[in-house]
C-alpha cells in the first residue's frame, strides 16, 4: 500500500486518540468526583445544596465553597476501581480484535463496501437460489469481509476458480466448506486424502459415496467399479476419451511430435472404439498396442459399420514400419497407466462373477451422492482415468439438464476441481466453463499457481478460464509477479491527500494535492499475501478482501472432526462400513 497515505493516516490517528484519551480522561474525572460528593453528601446527610453542574461543583471544591463529605471517600474509590475493571476489559477487547487483524487489512477501506456485494451476501444469494428453485443452501461459501464481516457467496450459477500456494488453506476454506454446502450431487478431484477423509462420512448422511483411488492415494480398496468403455458410444467420445489419455500422460516439459503425436491419439481413438463395441475390457486397447500387426481391431470396427475409423486404424497398422512404429509407440505411451495391475481393478471386471457394484454416471447425476477420484502425478499416474470419470459424470449432469425444466439441474451439481492441472487436465475445460455455470454445473477449479494453468490450456485457454469465471478467488502464497501484478491492476488504485511542507527566508509554506493515487495492494503485498485472508473478484463488483472461513468455524465442524477421526490411516477404516452406501446407491435405494 501507498507509503505516503499510510504514514499520514497513523500520524492522524495518533493524534485523534490521545485527544480522545484527554478527554474522556476529564469527563471520568470531572463526573466521578461529582458523583461521589453528590453520593456521599447523601449518605452523610450533611445538608449541602450542591450545584447541578459537575464542573461547577469541581471547581466549588477548590475554592472550598463545597465542603467534602465524609462518605465521598469511599464512593470514588468504588467509582475508580469500577472504571479500572471496564478500562480492562476494554483494552483486552481491543487487543483481542487487533490480534486477528492482518497487516493487509487496512486496504479493505478502498476496496468493495457491503452495497457492491448485495448479490453475494446471505440474503441476495438466499434470493437468487429460491428463484432458481434451490432450497437448504443460499450458495457456495467464500469468505467473510474484512470490512463488515458479512459472509459472501457464489450463486447456483457461478462458476469458481482459485489461486492457492502450497499450504494456504484451500482445503480448509474452500474445498471442504464447498462440498459441504452441495445441495445434491458431488464431484472432487485430488491428490491428497484430506479432503476425502473430512467429508465423507457427511456427505454419507445424504446419499452414497464413491471414492475411486486407483493409486491408493487413501489406501482405498477396489470394491466397486467403473468400465471407462461404457463413455464410448460414438467415434466422437473415443477421441474424447483418447485425448483425456494424452494429456494427462505428458508431463509439461514432455516434448512432442507434429505428426506422431496426433496420429497416435487418432490410434488409441480407434481402439478404444473397439473395445467399446465387441465389449472388451479396457486393458485390451493395451494388448493391441503391443502387437502392431493384429488386425482384430480392423474388423470389428467394420463390423459396426465405422469404415473410416477402421480403414484410419488399417491404415497404421500397414504404414511401413518404421512409420508404424512411431504412432503405435506414441499410442503405447499415451495408454501407459493401463499396465499397472492395481489401476485396472478398478476400470475391469474381475472375473465372469464379479458380483461389485458398477459405478453408472447417469445414475450418480440423479441422486445426493459424492465421487472422489484421486491419483498422483507423474510417471504412471491414473491422471487419464480421473479425467475420464470427471468428465463422463459432468456430461452425464449436461444430459440431465437438457432434459430438465429450463435447461438446467433442479438440483445443483458441485465439482471441486482440486489440483485440476496435476490429476484432471480436462483440456475441454475453458471452451465449457461458463455453459456449465447455466446448466446448474457449479464447478470449482483450485490451482496452485496462474503458470500450472497455461502447462495445461495454454496461455489463451488460461485466460479464458479465468474470464469465464464468475468468482475468482485469490489466496496467497504465488511468488509470479506478472500474475501479482495484473492482480495489483485489478484490486485498483486509492486516492489520497498529500501535504508538503518547505521553508524559506520567508517562512514555512504548504501545498496540498488532493489528487494522488495509489495502488490499493502491491505485488509485494500479494506476495507475502497473510494466511486467512483472500481477494475474491466477483462478477460486476469490485475486489473484496476476505477472511478466509474455514469449515473449523462452520456449523458441520464436530461432524468433520469426526469423520477425519474415523478414517484416520492409523486406524484401517472398514471398507464393509463404505459399501452399505455403495450397494445402497446401486439398487436405487
Amino acid at each position: 500500500m501507498g507509503a505516503p497515505s499510510s504514514g499520514k493516516r497513523s500520524r492522524m490517528d495518533t493524534e485523534t486518540i490521545l485527544l480522545w484519551v484527554f478527554i474522556t480522561a476529564v469527563v471520568l474525572g470531572v463526573g466521578s468526583m461529582a458523583g461521589a460528593v453528590h453520593l456521599g453528601s447523601m449518605l452523610s446527610n450533611d445538608g449541602q445544596t450542591l450545584p447541578a453542574n459537575p464542573f461547577e461543583l469541581v471547581f466549588g471544591l477548590i475554592s472550598q465553597k463545597v465542603t467534602w463529605p465524609a462518605a465521598a471517600t469511599g464512593v470514588l474509590v468504588g467509582f475508580g476501581v469500577l472504571i479500572i475493571v471496564l478500562a480492562v476489559l476494554v483494552v483486552r477487547a481491543v487487543l483481542r480484535r487487533r490480534s486477528k487483524r492482518s497487516r493487509v487489512d487496512a486496504a479493505a477501506q478502498h476496496m468493495a463496501k457491503g452495497r457492491d456485494l448485495r448479490a453475494l451476501s446471505l440474503r441476495g444469494a438466499t434470493a437468487t437460489a429460491e428463484r432458481l428453485g434451490v432450497k437448504g443452501s443460499p450458495g457456495v461459501p467464500v469468505g467473510k469481509t474484512v470490512l463488515g464481516g458479512q459472509l459472501v457467496y457464489g450463486s447456483w450459477e457461478d462458476m469458481h476458480i482459485d489461486i492457492w500456494g502450497p499450504r494456504t488453506g484451500k482445503t480448509t476454506s474452500r474445498a471442504i466448506p464447498a462440498i459441504l454446502a452441495a445441495p445434491g450431487a458431488a464431484l472432487v478431484t485430488s491428490n491428497k486424502r484430506d479432503i476425502v477423509d473430512g467429508t465423507r462420512d457427511v456427505r454419507a448422511a445424504e446419499g452414497p459415496v464413491w471414492v475411486f483411488d486407483p493409486q491408493s492415494v487413501a489406501l482405498e480398496e477396489p470394491i466397486w467399479w467403473w468400465n471407462p468403455l461404457s463413455y464410448v458410444t460414438d467415434e466422437v467420445k473415443a477421441a474424447r476419451l483418447a485425448d483425456h489419455f494424452a494429456a494427462g500422460s505428458r508431463g509439461p516439459d514432455a516434448k512432442t511430435d507434429a505428426y506422431f503425436d496426433p496420429a497416435g491419439q487418432d490410434l488409441l481413438a480407434g481402439l478404444l472404439l473397439a473395445a467399446a463395441l465387441d465389449s472388451r475390457p479396457i486393458t485390451q486397447v493395451h494388448t493391441w498396442l503391443t502387437r502392431p500387426a493384429d488386425d482384430e481391431a480392423v474388423d470389428i470396427l467394420k463390423a459396426h459399420g465405422f469404415t473410416q475409423t477402421s480403414n484410419a486404424v488399417g491404415g497404421v497398422i500397414n504404414a511401413p514400419e518404421k512409420q508404424r512404429g512411431g504412432v503405435y509407440g506414441t499410442a503405447l505411451q499415451m495408454a501407459s497407466c493401463l499396465t499397472n495391475r492395481q489401476v485396472a481393478r478398478w476400470v475391469t471386471p474381475q472375473g465372469d462373477n464379479d458380483t461389485r457394484p458398477q459405478f453408472d454416471p447417469a445414475a450418480f447425476v440423479r441422486s445426493k451422492g459424492t465421487l472422489y477420484s484421486l491419483s498422483k502425478e507423474g510417471k504412471g499416474t491414473a491422471g487419464p482415468l480421473v479425467t475420464a470419470l470427471t468428465v463422463a459424470t459432468v456430461e452425464a449432469a449436461e444430459e440431465l439438464a437438457v432434459h430438465s425444466p429450463g435447461g438446467r439441474l433442479a438440483t445443483p451439481m458441485v465439482g471441486v476441481l482440486d489440483e485440476a492441472a496435476n490429476v484432471c487436465r480436462w483440456r475441454e475445460l475453458p471452451n465449457l466453463y461458463s455453459h456449465y455455470g447455466s446448466r446448474g454445473i457449479v464447478l470449482m477449479t483450485i490451482l496452485q499457481s496462474w503458470s500450472q494453468g497455461v502447462e495445461v490450456w495454454g496461455r489463451d485457454g488460461m485466460r479464458k478460464l479465468w474470464s469465464a469465471s464468475n468468482i475468482k478467488v485469490y489466496g496467497g502464497g504465488v511468488a509470479e509477479a506478472e500474475f501479482l501484478n495484473e492482480l495489483a491492476q485489478l484490486v485498483g488504485e486509492y486516492r489520497y491527500s498529500n501535504m508538503t511542507r518547505s521553508r524559506s527566508r520567508q517562512g514555512t509554506s504548504y501545498s496540498h494535492d488532493d489528487d494522488r493515487k495509489e495502488r490499493t495492494l502491491d505485488v509485494s503485498d500479494l506476495a507475502a499475501f497473510p494466511r486467512g485472508r483472500a481477494i475474491m473478484f466477483a462478477s460486476g463488483a469490485p475486489a473484496a478482501l476476505l477472511e478466509t472461513v474455514p469449515w473449523m468455524s462452520g456449523p458441520q465442524a464436530d461432524a468433520v472432526r469426526a469423520s477425519i477421526a474415523a478414517h484416520d490411516p492409523a486406524n484401517k477404516p472398514s471398507a464393509a462400513a463404505a459399501s452399505r452406501w455403495i450397494a445402497a446407491g446401486a439398487s436405487g435405494e
